[in-house]
């Protein structure tokens, strides 16, 4: 199981949430997006640290700031 943060993952890569490193207002504005431990996603596409990731048809777009604070493990 290989720990890394959102930030590091290259596009085409599908990942678990497995944690947030960041507050209680972090972890519900992420979980009011529709982003919680244990989903998982597709990174779209990544630069400079910003994501966009894919999950049920919708997308989503995370700065490096928040990105580097969501934990993931990646899927095979």
């Amino acid at each position: 199981m290989n720990q890394q943060s959102l930030s590091q993952v290259a596009p085409g890569q599908r990942v678990r949430l497995v944690s947030i490193q960041g507050d209680r207002v972090l972890t519900r504005r992420l979980l009011a997006l529709g982003l919680s431990v244990g989903n998982e996603v597709e990174v779209l596409h990544r630069r400079n640290g910003d994501v966009v990731v894919g999950k049920e048809g919708n997308r989503l777009a995370l700065g490096h700031n928040i990105a580097d604070r969501v934990l993931i493990e990646e899927l095979s």
